[in-house]
């Protein structure tokens, strides 16, 4: 399982751990990411998805699962999302013409 965000692809960055001594140690930086199951109000089903806390803040702060994926830009997000984003952008539109 990578460390990388589905819906930011935000992954690990590298850098030094620097002492008071001023002597460098190579490290990595993880991102903080949760594991997480969202509802989608169009589809009526809960998703379970691995991404950071700040998406998850996102999610929360757009309106739910459904506004923030189809705000979402494609090369963004991974497979799974992507598949999903489809759905819902399918299921709003079949309502709209009804």
């Amino acid at each position: 399982m990578s460390r990388r965000c589905e819906f930011t692809g935000k992954g690990w960055l590298s850098g030094n751990q620097v002492s008071h001594a001023n002597n460098k140690t190579k490290t990595r930086f993880m991102p903080n990411l949760c594991d997480v199951t969202l509802m989608s109000e169009a589809l009526g089903n809960s998703y379970s998805f691995r991404i950071s806390a700040n998406a998850l803040k996102s999610v929360e702060h757009r309106g739910g699962l459904d506004a923030y994926l189809l705000k979402a830009k494609n090369d963004e997000l991974s497979a799974k999302a992507l598949k999903l984003k489809r759905a819902i952008a399918k299921k709003l539109e079949g309502q709209k013409a009804a």
